[in-house]
C-alpha cells in the first residue's frame, strides 16, 4: 500500500520561520542527551546498558503513541522500524556500552564526529554537497570537544571505541534516512517519536530479558534516572530532534549534537571538576564551531572559480510560483486563442467539404 509523505520542508519554510528560534529549540535534544553519561554513572544500576536502554525508549515511545493515536500505515511499518533501530534499538545500547568502557570526554568525543559521518552520508543518500565552511567548522568542533573532556589520563579500550563509533555512525545514517523519508502526511514529530521510540524498545525487549534481565536493585535515585531519560532524554528531546531535522538542512542540524558532550562538561563543573585553560578553549571552539555551522558562508567560500559557470538551481522561495501565477492570464489567454483559430479553421474545412459534395 503506497501512502504519501510528507517531505521535509525546504529553504523556503526555513526562511519564513524564524530560524533562531528552530534552531534553539532542536538544540534542546542534544543539550539534554548531554546529561545521561552524569545520570547514568550517578544514578543508574551499573552493569545494565540494555535494561538503562530499554527503560529510556519502551515507556516513553508507548507514551507517544497513547498521545497520538496514530499507528504507521503501507511502507511506514518498515520505514519505522528501520529508523527505530537505527536512532533507538541499536545506537542506545552502543552509547551505554561506550559510558561504561570509555572516560566520559572519551565517548563524548566519539560523538561528536557525528557531524562528518552525516555530511559524508548525505552526498550519498540525499545528494547534497557538504560546503567547505561546514566541513572546516565540523572538524574545528570535533577537536574542540576534545580539547574539553580528553585528558593525559584518558584510557583508551577497544571494544568501547568500536562501540563510540559504531553508535556515532548508527544515529548519523538515522539522521540523514529521517530527513531524505520526512514524514507520513498529517503525522507529527511526536508520532514520529513515538513510532521510532516504540520500534527500538521492543527491539529491545527480548535482548535485555535474555542477556541481562533486570537489576537486583532499582531504588528511588535510579527511578528518577529513567524518568528523566525517558521523558526529557526521550520522547521529548526526539520530538523536537525530529521536527528541527525536517525543517533544517543537515548540514545545520547535524552541529547541534556538539552540545551534548559540552553539556556533559558543564555538568561535571557542577559536580565539582574545575576545567582547565585548555578545555576552557576548547568549549569556546566548539560552541563557536556549533553556531558558524548556522551562519551562510562568507563570499570567499562560494565564490565561482574562474571560467566555470555558476550552478544554477530550482528556486525555492516562492517567487517562481508567484512568476507562474502572474504570467497564468496571459497563458490562458494564448490557449484560448490557439483553440478558436482551431475551431475556425475546422469550420472552414467543413464548409469546404460540404461545397464540393454538392
Amino acid at each position: 500500500m503506497h501512502t504519501s509523505t510528507e517531505r521535509s520542508p525546504g529553504p523556503s519554510r526555513t526562511s519564513s520561520a524564524p530560524r533562531a528560534a528552530t534552531v534553539a529549540l532542536t538544540a534542546l535534544a542534544p543539550a539534554s542527551w548531554g546529561t545521561t553519561y552524569a545520570v547514568t554513572t550517578e544514578l543508574l544500576p551499573p552493569g545494565h546498558p540494555l535494561f538503562a536502554s530499554l527503560m529510556r525508549a519502551l515507556p516513553a515511545g508507548l507514551a507517544g503513541l497513547a498521545a497520538a493515536r496514530v499507528l504507521p500505515r503501507g511502507d511506514w511499518w518498515w520505514k519505522a522500524a528501520v529508523l527505530g533501530a537505527l536512532n533507538i534499538g541499536v545506537f542506545f545500547p552502543l552509547l551505554f556500552l561506550a559510558a561504561e568502557r570509555l572516560p566520559g570526554g572519551v565517548a563524548a568525543t566519539l560523538g561528536a564526529a557525528q557531524p562528518l559521518l552525516v555530511a559524508a552520508l548525505a552526498v550519498a543518500v540525499l545528494g547534497e554537497r557538504p560546503t567547505l565552511w561546514r566541513l572546516s567548522w565540523s572538524v574545528a568542533g570535533v577537536a574542540g570537544v576534545g580539547l574539553v573532556v580528553l585528558g593525559p589520563g584518558a584510557r583508551l579500550d577497544v571494544t568501547g571505541v568500536l562501540a563510540g563509533l559504531g553508535g556515532t555512525a548508527t544515529m548519523a545514517a538515522g539522521v540523514v534516512l529521517t530527513k531524505r523519508w520526512g514524514r507520513p502526511a498529517g503525522v507529527g514529530p511526536l508520532t514520529l517519536a513515538g513510532w521510532q521510540l516504540t520500534a527500538g524498545g521492543l527491539l529491545l525487549l527480548p535482548l535485555t530479558l535474555v542477556i541481562e534481565g533486570v537489576p537486583q536493585r532499582i531504588d528511588g535515585g535510579a527511578v528518577g534516572g529513567y524518568l528523566w531519560l525517558g521523558s526529557m532524554g526521550g520522547l521529548i528531546a526526539y520530538t523536537v530532534w525530529f521536527r528541527g531535522i525536517g525543517r533544517l538542512p543537515v548540514g545545520a542540524s547535524a552541529p547541534l549534537v556538539l552540545l551534548s558532550p559540552l553539556v556533559a562538561a558543564v555538568v561535571g563543573v557542577a559536580l565539582g571538576e574545575s576545567p582547565s585553560l585548555p578545555q576552557t578553549l576548547g568549549f569556546a571552539l566548539a560552541l563557536a564551531a556549533m553556531l558558524a555551522a548556522q551562519l551562510a558562508p562568507p563570499a570567499v567560500f562560494t565564490r565561482v572559480p574562474p571560467g566555470r559557470a555558476p550552478a544554477t538551481r530550482p528556486r525555492t522561495d516562492g517567487a517562481g510560483e508567484d512568476a507562474v501565477r502572474q504570467n497564468a492570464p496571459l497563458e490562458d489567454a494564448v490557449r484560448a486563442a490557439r483553440e478558436d483559430a482551431t475551431r475556425r479553421d475546422a469550420t472552414r474545412e467543413d464548409t469546404m467539404r460540404e461545397g464540393r459534395m454538392r
